[in-house]
C-alpha cells in the first residue's frame, strides 16, 4: 500500500504552477515550482499527518482538482489526452487551498513550518522549507502570480479556517 503523499503532492504542486504560472524562463518557472513544492509538502504534511492518514488518502483517493479549477476558471482539459489529464485525479483541494494560504502569508507558513518540527516530523528542517518561509526577491519575482494573495483569494478561502483552527495554539497535530 502506498503510505507516502509523493503523487499528492507532485499533482497538487503541478496543479498551482500551471494555474498561476512563473514569469521570466526556465530558471523563474523552476524557482516557482520549488516554492509551490514546498508549500504543498508542508500543507499535506498537516493535513495527513500520519502513516495511517497517507494510506487512507491513498486509497480513497484526494478527490481531483474539478472545483478548484472552476473556482479559478481553469480550463481542466486545456487540450489534454486523457493520459495525460489522469494526474489532476491526485490533485487535493485541502492541500492546494492551505498551500495557498502559506504562499500568501509567510508569518503562517512560518507557524507551519515550525508546527511540522514540533510535531515530530523529522524530516521537517525549517532550512528544508526556506523558499517558502524566506523567499528572496528572485524568488518572489518568479511566483509573482503564485504569491499573489488577491489572485490565490479564491483557492485559499476554500480551507483557510481548518488550516488556522490546525495551527492555533495548544493544539497537537497529531489528534
Amino acid at each position: 500500500m502506498l503510505a507516502d503523499l509523493s503523487p499528492l503532492i507532485a499533482a497538487t504542486a503541478q496543479w498551482l504552477t500551471r494555474a498561476y504560472p512563473a514569469s521570466g524562463g526556465a530558471l523563474a518557472a523552476a524557482l516557482c515550482e520549488v516554492q509551490a513544492r514546498q508549500a504543498v509538502t508542508v500543507a499535506a504534511w498537516l493535513r495527513y499527518p500520519t502513516q495511517m492518514d497517507a494510506a487512507l488518502v491513498a486509497m480513497a483517493g484526494p478527490g481531483g482538482s474539478g472545483r478548484l479549477d472552476g473556482v479559478t476558471g481553469a480550463d481542466a482539459q486545456g487540450g489534454e489526452d486523457l493520459d495525460t489529464y489522469a494526474w489532476r485525479t491526485w490533485v487535493d483541494e485541502v492541500v492546494a487551498s492551505w498551500a495557498a494560504c502559506l504562499l500568501t502569508d509567510p508569518e503562517l507558513a512560518r507557524r507551519a513550518v515550525t508546527a511540522l518540527a514540533d510535531g515530530g516530523r523529522t524530516t521537517c528542517e525549517p532550512a528544508e522549507f526556506r523558499r517558502l518561509v524566506a523567499p528572496d526577491a528572485h524568488d518572489r519575482q518568479a511566483a509573482a502570480l503564485l504569491r499573489h494573495p488577491d489572485l490565490l483569494a479564491p483557492v485559499a478561502e476554500l480551507h483557510q479556517e481548518p488550516l488556522l483552527y490546525r495551527l492555533g495554539p495548544g493544539r497537537a497535530l497529531i489528534a
